[in-house]
Order: structure tokens, then C-alpha cells, then sequence
């Protein structure tokens, strides 16, 4: 018996029907494709079969069952199709099966019970365990996304497997209510089922499961009732139940004797042996983790507990952390922000602060009162993060804080804080965040701030703080964050500022500064400025031209210089520095001018032939027959050779081009920028997957091209434009509310069938009105719809490096990268707000409060100065007032409602 083993090499074509004599089969990342070979079970004598990471599509081949001896099957990341075959269950030695990464669907088979040796199970996921540092670093250049697409839950028989470590089920659409019943589980290590749609409370056989060191039940939004005490959570490497509707008090639980914390050393990786690739990969996933590391950690063992984001009551008792972990240098996260917990600053939750190497707090927005405690400094010397931001504390800072040296992000922000700010700050050197905005701070800021040289974020604004931006701020040479607005400062701005080359967000707005600005003119932008009655008008700056600028600048530079008319009359007998910088520059612009006209001579010759080569391939697949010939040489036609007259929109992929292919058949043409696909191949797979998806909401995508040297789409067309343009023009007109209701509901009803119906599923990834058409009856149409999955995350229009255009992209996607349907319906709330005020993500209006503040945040500021609910008094300065105010007035609120209502009956 014998192995095959060309994993990571480039094999190309399709698997071979047998593998014969062969006991090992290692076939991944290897380029193949094409059907799995109905019959590859027969006579199977297989032990270990890995096809993962390749373009296989279809079914998983049934015959896979009389593979008896088969103890692991691999086949992550492919294209694979329909159902788990219920066959697979025959396997009884089975140990390994790992099917994520594909365009499975229908129910997990009740019968892969019967495979009583399975040991490790992931349905769905988005990592390469062989690849373990990378992917736990966030580098996801090699991992395809996950659409398997399940339905009903996990069948119970899974759950009692004896033999069962991990079970890894995340974003997969799961319903219904978690397994009670979980069996013995005494070898149960890994459980994640994030991402989901489980309702119901957190079953108590999940408490008998002593050795569960990972435990992911995080963002099912359903899961309810309250915690049990019994849960093995202070052993939880990882307990993750954020996002959900869970209530009553944070249980102390119970402290049992637990296993060591898992680090890199915990499973050793054997070869041949897929079950311990998968522990120590997990095993480092919990260890690694690029949030640990940008606040200070240290890569060694840490514990995550978060109960984010729920309906949490009570105060916080205590840490859960067994007394068997202490003194051991652990970091431990404890994060329960966005709850309703109350009672005094959580001094409980620095009992054993100085037993452990790191401690992370994250209690924000909340209801906790009180102050800070005067003495904290000595009961938490490893407190590294810490933000109790959005709650009531009053009281001052006290000076004791500048003691905690260890603090590496420090957010007291939106709380009741008065007083001054200590300069104790000063002691803080490892300090790299720091916001203090919307309380009611007072007196100066501190100079010893300019001794805090690791900081790189430091937010005051909203506070009542006077006096001079404290000069030691420009030796700061890692800040790339300063908000000063909204006090009452006053005197110069440091011309310092103009060299801290990292800064790239600063605002001195609203204050009672004077003087001149420094010379930094992409720091010093007049949004950033704005109500400084006393400083030297912006406009001066940006409207001087060039020219000008350097006019003004040589005379400056001629009437300080002692020597400055004897270098006028002397300027015959050579070029002074002046004049060679011109002719230098002049002779580089002329240059470039050359290399230009002779590229675009080269280039012209070159798409000449290019024309001639792809005139062999005109084929254009049809999915939808419009009752007229639709061939490459009419498309190109109707379009006039793509001219620019025809065009009707511009975006990241390419543009759109109105097309009459016969009297009255009116099409729209998405040509695709040439050179933007993953490899024809998955293309041509994927694209077949939309060709397929039918909605009354969708865009129709009637057919396709692609060849080398040309690529395009083709829609039905829509006369009434997009929503953005819709949005612009509604502010001149009066339109009825319920045309507004229909469009938002509309596409309501479209990205529910995109990420809960359609198999598989699919995500926008680029929600916007830009990409919503209207007809002529106002029916709204979700257009682009799969177009950021087919051609790539990293190859789009956005300047974010992740699918999505500034304005539309979720904060967590944007930091993470992690693609997942809330990043949808953050985008598509984005677009509610712009058709309810009129208002763009990022409007010009909004240009007061300085770079980057969008629509949400505006939004925001509505609902903390009590302004959401249109008053006419609230109304002046939002561009809301005049007749359409009555309109906002009343139905607003309505409008909220009814979409509330319509989305939940869409579940």
C-alpha cells in the first residue's frame, strides 16, 4: 500500500475515477477540477483522502460510503454542490471530515451519527489548517469563502458522538433550538456555532461536557433565557455568547478543576494525521490573535470570555477565572459591553488583576455609576486595556492612575466626568489609545502628554477644556489620531504639527484658537477648522494657486536673505537653485510626456491584433431567452462598440452600457474590466450559480461573455435610474412616504432571499443606492449581486482593501475582514438613512465635524442631544426644514416600524 502525496504542487485536470493500490491520497491546493468520478469508491482500499482546496465541482460521490476504511476525508474549499451524501454515515472509522468552504446545502444527514469514530466535524468554516499562522495572523489571501448553506440544526445524534472533539459549524444558516441532549461528551473540546440562527436557552448537557475549552455561540441574536451556573466556563480557553438576547445576571459559575490553558505546545502536529492538524491549529487560533497582539500582547496564553451584547442585568460579581490559572502570567479578556448592567465601577473584576500577566476589560454602554476607584492603580498593576466608555461614572480622574503603566488603551469617553486631567498621564510610556472626549473635563490639557511617545490615538473632544494645545504634542511621532474639538481652547496651533508625519486625523474645530495655520495643508483641511472665529481664514490657503504659492514663497525667501539682492544681480552669471528646480522639473514632465505617447502608440497596435485573436471566441452563454437572438457580434453592436455615448454608469467593476438589441428590447451590458477575474474557470462556475438565482427584487442576469480579451454581463434594463440618483432628486419634489416604504422593503426582500433563501447563498458585499434600480413604477431592483465574491476581495473599487465603497462598510468587516451578512445589513441601514433624511453617507454637510464623519455618526449625535424625533426646533441646520418637514414629522417613526415589522415576517 502506498501514498500519493503531490499536495501544493500544480497537477491541473480532473481526479482519476480509482486510486487503486493506494492507502493515502494527498491531493490539495493542486488545481484540479471537474467532477468527482461518480464511481471513485469502488474498491476503495482509501485510509486518508484529501482533495481539498481545488475547483471540483458537483456532488460529493455517494460511492465515498464502502470506503470502510477510510479515517479522514478532506475536501474544504471547492466548489462542491447539494447534499452530504446520507452514505457517508457507513463510515464507522471514520475520524476526519471536513466539507467547509463549498456550495453544500439541504440538512446535515442524521446518519454521519453512525460514524461512531468521527473525532473531528467541520461543515463550515473559513480556514486552511494547514496554514494555521497565517490565518490566525488575519491573512486570508489564500481562503475562499464559505457558502455552505444548511437547513433545520444539528441532529442530536452528532452531538452524543462518544469519540467527538470538535464540532465546527459557524455562519452555516442552522435553526431550531441547540441539541440538549450532548451525551457523555467527555471528550468534547471545540464547539462553534456562531453565526446562526439558533433560538432558544443554552442547553444544560452542555454543562456536563467537562473538557470544553472553546465554546462559540456568539451572533445567533435568538439565543435567550439566562445563563447556567453550571457551564465549564472558567475551564473556556473561549466562551463567546456576544450578540444574542440572553438575560439575568452574569453567573459567578462554578470553579472546577481545569486543564492547562491550550498554547502552541498543547497538540503536536503528527504526520498523516488530520485529527492533530485541527487541534493545533485550534489550539493556536486560541493562543494568536491579532487583537491581543496591537494592545500589548504578548502571543502567550490568553483566555477570551465575552458576553457582549446582550440583555445582561445586575453588576459584575467577579471574573470566572478557577484559582488553578492564577500566577501563571495568563492574559484574560473580559468583555460585557452593550448590556444593561448597573451598580458601582467594576471593581470586582480586579480581584485577581496582579495574578495574571494581562487583563482587558471591555464593560462599555452600560448603566455602571460611581467613580473610579482612587486605589486602582495598586490592585491592577497588569491592566492593559480597559474601556468603561458610555456609562455613568462621575467624580474626577484620579492623579493615581498615571500608575498603571501597563496600560496600553485607556477609553473613559461619554461618561459624567469632571474635574481636570491629571498629568500623572505623562507616566504612562506603553500608552497607545487614549479618549477622554464628551465628558466635562476641565482646565488645561496636561504637557507631560507630549512624554507619551508609543500614543497614537488621543480623542479630548466635547469637553470644556481651556487654554494652549500643549507644544509637546509635536514630538509625538507615532499620533495618527488628535480630536481636540468642541472645547474652549484657545492661543496658537503648534506649527510643530505640520511634521508629525503619521498624523492623519486632527481636529481643532469649535474652540477660540487665533494665529496663523502651519503649513501642513492635507493636515490643516477648513472642515477641520471650523469655528475658530480668530484663526487665519483656510481659504486663503486652498485658493492660492501654485503658482502663487511659489511666488510668494521665492519672495519671502529673497526679502529674509541678507544676501538676496546680490544674488538678483549676480543671477546672469548662472542658474541660482530656483531656476535649476524648473528646468529639472520641466525636463522630467517632458519625459514622462514622451514614455506616455509612446505607450499609447504601443498599446493601440497591440488591442489592433488583440481584436484579430479574440474574434475565435464570440460564444455567449444564455440564461434567460428574451425572445430575440442575443449573440456577441449584436451585443456589441447595440452598444456601439461600447461607446462612450451609450454609457450609463461607472463603478469598480467596469461600466454599463445601454444596448436596443431589436426595436423596443432594451438590455444593459456590465462590461468587466479586463484582467479583474479569479481564473476563468471558478468564474465560469460561479457565474453559472447567479445565472440561476430568480427574485422579483433581483436584477436578472440574462447571459454572459468571456473570453482573454473581453467580459461582460448581461442585465434587463431599468428606466428609472438608480436610488442615488432617486435620493437627489426627491429633495426638489414631494413624494409619498409609501414609495419610500416599498423601495426599502423591497430590497429588504432581496438581500433576505441573497443570504437566507438562495442555495448558495450569496453576499452583496457592495450595498448602496448606486447599486439599487428603479422602474418606472418605483419597484426597487438589487443589482451587482455576487459580482465582489467572482471577482476577487482584494481587485475592487474600494480604498478600503476589503470589499464595499467608504460610507457602506461595516466597521468590524472593514477592521476584521470578515465576511459575514451583518456587513449587508449594515450597509443596507446606511442606505434607509439616506432615503429617510436626504443626506449621502459621507455629505458635505457633515463636514464640520471633521474627516471621516458619516451618516450613522450624525445619526448618532441625533439620538445623544435628543434631536432623532423631527421637532421643527431640531430640524434647523439638517437641511430638514421647510415643507418636508410635516412629512418627516409624521411618518418617520411609521415608516421605522413598518420595516421593523416586514423584515421579521420575512425570517
Amino acid at each position: 500500500m502506498e501514498i500519493l502525496n503531490l499536495a501544493g504542487n500544480l497537477v491541473n485536470g480532473t481526479v482519476p475515477g480509482s486510486f487503486g493500490r493506494f492507502r493515502g491520497v494527498y491531493l490539495s491546493f493542486t488545481s484540479l477540477g471537474g467532477l468527482l468520478p461518480p464511481d471513485i469508491g469502488e474498491g476503495c482500499k482509501l485510509e486518508h483522502l484529501d482533495l481539498s482546496g481545488n475547483n471540483l465541482v458537483g456532488q460529493i460521490p455517494a460511492s465515498l460510503g464502502n470506503c470502510s476504511q477510510l479515517r479522514s476525508l478532506l475536501l474544504y474549499t471547492n466548489l462542491l454542490e447539494e447534499q452530504i451524501p446520507h452514505k457517508i454515515g457507513q463510515l464507522r472509522n471514520l475520524e476526519v471530515l471536513d466539507v467547509s468552504g463549498n456550495s453544500l446545502s439541504g440538512p446535515i444527514p442524521v446518519e454521519l451519527g453512525n460514524c461512531s469514530g468521527l473525532t473531528v466535524l467541520v461543515l463550515s468554516n473559513m480556514f486552511n489548517p494547514y496554514d494555521d499562522l497565517a490565518i490566525a495572523k488575519g491573512d486570508r489571501s489564500t481562503v475562499k469563502d464559505d457558502f455552505n448553506f444548511y437547513q433545520g440544526g444539528i441532529p442530536s445524534e452528532i452531538t452524543k458522538l462518544s469519540k467527538l472533539r470538535i464540532l465546527w459549524v459557524p455562519r452555516a444558516t442552522l435553526e431550531g433550538n441547540l441539541p440538549s441532549d450532548w451525551g457523555a461528551c467527555d471528550d468534547l473540546e471545540m464547539v462553534n456555532l456562531a453565526q446562526n440562527f439558533f433560538a432558544g436557552e443554552i442547553p444544560i448537557g452542555l454543562s456536563y461536557c467537562k473538557k470544553l475549552r472553546y465554546l462559540d455561540l456568539s451572533s445567533n441574536k435568538r439565543l435567550a433565557g439566562e445563563l447556567i451556573e453550571e457551564l465549564a466556563v472558567p475551564c473556556m480557553s473561549v466562551f463567546d455568547v456576544s450578540e444574542n438576547s440572553l438575560s439575568g445576571s452574569i453567573p459567578r459559575f462554578y470553579n472546577q478543576g481545569c486543564p492547562e490553558v491550550l498554547t502552541s505546545d498543547s497538540y503536536a502536529i503528527e504526520p498523516f494525521n488530520p485529527t492533530s492538524a485541527y487541534l493545533s491549529f485550534l489550539a493556536r487560533k486560541l493562543q494568536v490573535g491579532t487583537h491581543f497582539e496591537f494592545f500589548g500582547g504578548d502571543g502567550g496564553p490568553t483566555v477570551f470570555h465575552n458576553f457582549g451584547d446582550n440583555n445582561f442585568t445586575g453588576s459584575v460579581l467577579s471574573v470566572p477565572i478557577p484559582p488553578k490559572r492564577l500566577g501563571k502570567q495568563i492574559s484574560y479578556a473580559f468583555y460585557a459591553g452593550e448590556n444593561l448592567l448597573s451598580g458601582p465601577f467594576p471593581q470586582n473584576l480586579f480581584e485577581n488583576c496582579n495574578e495574571l500577566g494581562s487583563l482587558y476589560v471591555n464593560v462599555s454602554y452600560n448603566r455602571m455609576s460611581g467613580q473610579i476607584p482612587a486605589e486602582m492603580s495598586k490592585i491592577c498593576k497588569s491592566l492593559k486595556f480597559l474601556d468603561v466608555s458610555g456609562n455613568q461614572i462621575t467624580g474626577s480622574i484620579p492623579p493615581s492612575i498615571g500608575d498603571l503603566v501597563s496600560l496600553v488603551s485607556l477609553n473613559l469617553s461619554w461618561n459624567l466626568l469632571r474635574g481636570w486631567i491629571p498629568s500623572s498621564f505623562g507616566l504612562m510610556k506603553d500608552l497607545r489609545y487614549l479618549s477622554l472626549s464628551g465628558n466635562n473635563l476641565t482646565r488645561s490639557i496636561p504637557s507631560t502628554f507630549g512624554r507619551l511617545q508609543s500614543l497614537e490615538i488621543l480623542e479630548m473632544s466635547s469637553n470644556s477644556l481651556s487654554g494652549e494645545i500643549p507644544e509637546g504634542l509635536v514630538n509625538l511621532r507615532n499620533l495618527t489620531v488628535l480630536l481636540l474639538n468642541n472645547n474652549k481652547l484657545f492661543g496658537k496651533i503648534p506649527s510643530g504639527l505640520a511634521n508629525v508625519t503619521k498624523l492623519s486625523a486632527f481636529n481643532v474645530s469649535f474652540n477660540n484658537l487665533s494665529g496663523p495655520l502651519p503649513s501642513s495643508y492635507n493636515l490643516m483641511k477648513c472642515s477641520n477648522l471650523l469655528g475658530n472665529p480668530l484663526l487665519q481664514p483656510c481659504h486663503e490657503y486652498s485658493s492660492m494657486s501654485s503658482s502663487d504659492q511659489a511666488r510668494a514663497g521665492n519672495s519671502q525667501n529673497y526679502a529674509a536673505s541678507p544676501r538676496g539682492s546680490a544674488t538678483r544681480r549676480n543671477g546672469n552669471n548662472g542658474f541660482n537653485s530656483i531656476e535649476i528646480a524648473s528646468i529639472t522639473s520641466a525636463s522630467a514632465i517632458v519625459s514622462v510626456l514622451l514614455a506616455l505617447i509612446i505607450l499609447f502608440i504601443y498599446t493601440r497596435k497591440w488591442n489592433s491584433r488583440s481584436k484579430i485573436i479574440s474574434t475565435t471566441k464570440k460564444e455567449v452563454t444564455i440564461f434567460t431567452n428574451i425572445g430575440v437572438p442575443l449573440t456577441f457580434d449584436s451585443v456589441v453592436q447595440a452598444t456601439g462598440n461600447f461607446n462612450a455615448s451609450n454609457c450609463i454608469g461607472n463603478g469598480g467593476f467596469g461600466s454599463t452600457y445601454k444596448a436596443e438589441i431589436s426595436p423596443g428590447v432594451l438590455l444593459a451590458i456590465k462590461r468587466l474590466a479586463i484582467g479583474r477575474l479569479q481564473g476563468f474557470q471558478q468564474f465560469d462556475a460561479e457565474i453559472k450559480i447567479l445565472g440561476r438565482l430568480r427574485h422579483p427584487n433581483l436584477v436578472t442576469l440574462i447571459g454572459y461573455h468571456a473570453s482573454e480579451m473581453e467580459t461582460f454581463l448581461v442585465y434587463n434594463y431599468f428606466p428609472g435610474g438608480n436610488l442615488e440618483k432617486f435620493i437627489q432628486e426627491r429633495s426638489a419634489r414631494a413624494m409619498d412616504w409609501r414609495i419610500l416604504y416599498k423601495i426599502a422593503l423591497d430590497i429588504a426582500r432581496a438581500l433576505a432571499y441573497l443570504h437566507d433563501q438562495c442555495v448558495p447563498r450569496i453576499l452583496h458585499r457592495d450595498v448602496k443606492p448606486s447599486n439599487i434600480l428603479l422602474d418606472d413604477e418605483y419597484n426597487a431592483y438589487l443589482s451587482d449581486f455576487g459580482l465582489a465574491r467572482l471577482l476577487g476581495t482584494s481587485e475592487t473599487h474600494a480604498t478600503t482593501g476589503v470589499a464595499g465603497t467608504f460610507g457602506y462598510v461595516a466597521p468590524e468587516y472593514a477592521m476584521t475582514c470578515r465576511v459575514s451578512d451583518k456587513a449587508d445589513v449594515y450597509s443596507y441601514g446606511v442606505v434607509l438613512l439616506e432615503l429617510l433624511s436626504d443626506k449621502k453617507a459621507l455629505d458635505p454637510s457633515f463636514s464640520p465635524y471633521g474627516n471621516g464623519f458619516n451618516i450613522v455618526q450624525w445619526s448618532c449625535l441625533l439620538l445623544r442631544q435628543g434631536q432623532a424625533r423631527p421637532r421643527s426646533s431640531s430640524l434647523q441646520g439638517y437641511g430638514m426644514q421647510g415643507p418636508r418637514m410635516t412629512w418627516l414629522k409624521f411618518y418617520t417613526w411609521l415608516l421605522f416600524v413598518l420595516l421593523i415589522r416586514s423584515l421579521l415576517d420575512l425570517q
